[in-house]
């Protein structure tokens, strides 16, 4: 087996199932490292019939022997952290310092974040763009501004009492006197702070120095992101997105390494497409259809429990993440949700006022004009979520999943056909130059 470093991104926007694929490359990692986002992703795992949701910790934390890195590109809200800490504690699952690092440049949410971030919403009313509250954006804002708390500055109490004072100076202007909100009080944020802080004490390192010894004793390391492609910060359905930058690039910031550490890019996509809150959807299904993918798919957000938007597998968005990612392979989750459909579709363009489009518009005001271009595929009757090897699927299913290869231009190196670890047909393990799990 060859000692390579693997990444897994969403190709969509967010809950493509990466969570799954991480779980089971992790069997095969010492290290897994998360290197971006916050707890506004969640990562449903199903093991052994019971149901484990990671918000913060990596994925791979299930298995015992992986050791899990919290990235610099990571902002962390500690209160949130701990309570993951305690729950896989009850679950009987090993979460001491010896397997779980905290970067110590990880920037750390506040309780002035997430106040920020609820009164901006609720102002937007009709135009809220649908973020989850739990004041993401207003720590990237900070870290942006220079003025944020790391993970650092918890462990040098007077460090940290400097910085909430200046920063609740700023904050509480703008909540009181802009949102007519009520002011924060600096004594329970501090000594909140200070409580936390000893609990994570252990845990805070430099991970960027931790994955260098890794490489260096030719371990294989697998890096995670949360959310999806077409969230990035920069590359996504702006305004409609997330705060940072879900791509694989962003591995060498979010978490401090090269980038000719990075070997195999593994591009998770769900066999249809789906959206948690407001932006462009072009395949969207507001049918019985997209209803029979919500309720078979059990559509609903991890994090926020929010009915997901569902719709026709999308080949411009996929083809887009392709190329910004740089993948060697797709992994393709929920293939089982399609069963039962007489036909399916693949949006393999956009149509803008008479124009075909193959890439996605950056202007939401193009996007909202742009109607879907389908190609239409034989579907298939059989429940497939039992199948455990490639040849033995419907050939219409393996009629579908050829022709996203072809569109994609990318091949498929995994398919799941269920929520468990079992349920998943791997064509070629990514840690792997031949070979199966």
């Amino acid at each position: 087996m060859s000692n390579i470093n693997v990444v897994v991104v969403g190709t969509q926007w967010g809950d493509e199932g990466k969570g799954k694929i991480v779980d089971l490359l992790s069997s095969y990692a010492d290290l897994v490292v998360r290197f971006q986002g916050g707890n506004n992703a969640g990562h449903t795992l199903v093991v052994n019939g019971v149901q484990t949701i990671c918000h913060l910790i990596p994925s791979g934390i299930l298995h015992r022997r992986a050791k899990c890195l919290i990235g610099n590109g990571v902002v962390v809200d500690p209160e949130v952290l701990i309570e993951e800490i305690d729950d896989l504690k009850g679950k009987g699952v090993s979460v001491g310092p010896e397997r779980l690092s905290l970067s110590e440049k990880a920037h750390i949410i506040m309780p002035y974040h997430k106040a920020i971030d609820m009164a901006r919403e609720a102002a937007k009313g009709k135009d809220k763009l649908g973020t989850t509250g739990r004041g993401i954006g207003p720590c990237y804002e900070d870290k942006a501004a220079r003025t944020g708390i790391r993970a650092v500055d918890l462990l040098e109490p007077e460090t940290l009492k400097e910085k909430i004072t200046a920063n609740l100076k700023e904050k509480n202007f703008y909540l009181t006197q802009f949102f007519d909100a009520q002011a924060l009080q600096f004594k329970p944020i501090y000594e909140g702070g200070l409580r936390m802080a000893e609990f994570l004490r252990p845990y805070i390192r430099d991970v960027s120095l931790q994955i260098d010894g890794s490489i260096k004793a030719g371990e294989r390391i697998l890096f995670e992101g949360a959310q999806g492609t077409h969230l990035d910060l920069d590359h996504g359905t702006y305004p409609y997105v997330t705060s940072s930058n879900p791509l694989s690039g962003t591995v060498c910031s979010g978490a401090g390494v090269g980038p000719n550490r990075l070997h195999h890019i593994l591009g998770i996509a769900k066999a249809y497409t789906t959206r948690v809150g407001a932006g462009p959807f072009i395949t969207e299904l507001s049918d019985e259809i997209g209803d029979y993918i919500q309720e078979k798919g059990a559509e609903f957000g991890a994090t926020t429990g929010r009915r997901r938007r569902c719709g026709w597998l999308d080949l411009v968005i996929l083809k887009d993440a392709v190329r910004l990612n740089g993948l060697s392979s797709l992994g393709i989750t929920k293939l089982d949700v399609l069963s039962g459909l007489k036909t399916i579709k693949i949006c393999v363009a956009y149509e803008h006022e008479g124009d075909r489009i193959t890439s996605r518009p950056a202007s939401p005001k193009v996007s909202s004009r742009c109607l879907p271009v389908y190609e239409e595929l034989p579907g298939w009757q059989d429940d497939i979520s039992s199948i455990k090897e490639y040849d033995q699927l419907p050939p219409e299913t393996k009629q579908y999943l050829k022709r996203i290869e072809e569109l994609s231009g990318t091949p498929i190196s995994m398919v799941s056909v269920g929520p468990t670890r079992e349920q998943t047909i791997v064509l070629e393990n990514p840690f792997c130059e031949q070979g199966f799990l």
